[in-house]
């Protein structure tokens, strides 16, 4: 369930299939309540009646132009996809896919057009079978509908336009860095979670494999904390978010007493199904590749065909918001705990040296000879060095003294 909920989250298929059903199904009701006021004899005075062919040219003119403004739409959105991979990045394509306001879009378009063909086929003459019908109140939904389509497309081109601005997708990669950020480094203990030192003390081990390939793409770790909880043993987490893995590679490690009865084939069913592979990086426990991301839209900044420091300098001030205050006191997660305060489960996350050198690395290996990216990334590890940690200063001081040296 949580590997479709976040496939269904980056597609562009599920609020244009949920919408348009919702429209049919409204349809079908407006038709049938249509059907009963005409047996009733009862008139809305401010709903105007419609001839048959009137009825039908509304609804095919509506249902016509929404396809094919659906249609422009997407094709829109795909040359918008084509040119933020090439000039960004192929990894910030998922930000598009992703976006609610892109699939509404879509969603609304192909509803309307559902809704309109819905309708349209219940519209009969007395020619067709000897009684007239017209469902009045459909129509005028429709006639509606299509209104509030024309400020659905006003909003897409504006919403387009915005969204492949670099600042808008630098501030898009900024919050799944903050999210990410959030999700493994905390301030202390509490909540069911420890950044302390960690032992398993469990007597013996069995591996979980993995039965594919692909990356880890999320740990779903409170179910994990709940069956190692039910079955009083210890899971250490050997493949993190990020990782990636083959047919046959450990994923997790189950630890049991010497003398505990477990099924461990079966246990590693059900482990397997609370991680979820598939065939590319995700922000959303991944922390590395979501800072990887706002890093690469810095290195193409730097590129000989964009020659674009400044989004370098952007990239850099931006990575600031979520990395300071990590780097001033919070320490990765390193157990999951159980309602006794036992620990359950035992993740590998990365430290905070490790992503802040990533972001530096890059800066040394691509903005060497780009004084106010230097600068920027200066101007970073200032922020970091305030009130940081007496460990950590003295990390970063070598990191500055490379940064001066080139």
């Amino acid at each position: 369930m949580h590997t479709l909920a976040l496939r269904v989250r980056e597609s562009f298929w599920f609020l244009p299939a949920l919408l348009g059903s919702a429209a049919m199904v409204v349809a079908e009701l407006l038709v049938t309540l249509d059907h009963a006021l005409v047996h009733s004899a009862t008139r809305i005075g401010f709903l105007d009646a419609l001839s048959a062919s009137g009825g039908r040219s509304i609804l095919t003119t509506i249902g016509t132009s929404m396809l094919t403004v659906a249609g422009t739409s997407f094709s829109i959105t795909i040359s918008v996809l084509a040119t933020t991979s090439s000039t960004y990045g192929p990894r910030l394509v998922r930000n598009f896919m992703a976006d609610r306001a892109n699939q509404f879009v879509l969603a609304a378009f192909t509803s309307t057009f559902l809704y309109s063909i819905v309708v349209l086929r219940s519209v009969h003459t007395d020619v067709d079978d000897g009684t007239a019908f017209v469902p009045v109140i459909a129509v005028h939904v429709a006639v509606l509908l299509g209104i509030l389509d024309v400020a659905v497309l006003v909003f897409f081109i504006h919403h387009i336009a915005s969204s492949v601005q670099i600042t808008a997708l630098q501030k898009q990669v900024q919050t799944d860095l903050a999210t990410a950020v959030g999700q493994v480094f905390r301030d202390g203990d509490g909540d069911g979670i420890t950044v302390g030192p960690v032992h398993a003390g469990a007597a013996r081990w069995a591996d979980v494999t993995a039965a594919g390939d692909g990356y880890v793409q999320s740990v779903q770790w409170e179910r994990l904390v709940g069956w190692a909880t039910g079955h009083d043993c210890v899971i250490e987490a050997v493949a993190m978010p990020g990782d990636h893995v083959i047919e046959g590679d450990v994923l997790l490690r189950v630890g049991v007493a010497m003398d505990a009865e477990i099924d461990l084939d079966s246990a590693g069913r059900r482990l397997l199904t609370l991680v979820t592979l598939g065939s590319s990086r995700t922000p959303y426990q991944d922390v590395g590749f979501a800072l990887q991301q706002l890093v690469e839209i810095a290195v193409r900044g730097l590129a000989s065909g964009s020659n674009d420091p400044y989004t370098a300098v952007s990239a850099l001030d931006l990575a600031a918001t979520p990395l300071v205050p990590v780097w001033r006191g919070r320490s990765a997660i390193t157990g999951y705990l159980d309602d006794d305060g036992r620990v359950r489960v035992i993740p590998h996350w990365p430290t905070a040296e490790t992503l802040v050198d990533s972001v530096f690395d890059g800066v040394r290996t691509y903005g060497a000879d780009q004084p106010i990216v230097v600068s920027a990334a200066l101007r970073l590890a200032e922020r970091l060095d305030e009130r940081a940690p007496e460990g950590r200063r003295r990390h970063l001081e070598s990191t500055v003294r490379a940064l001066r040296a080139v």
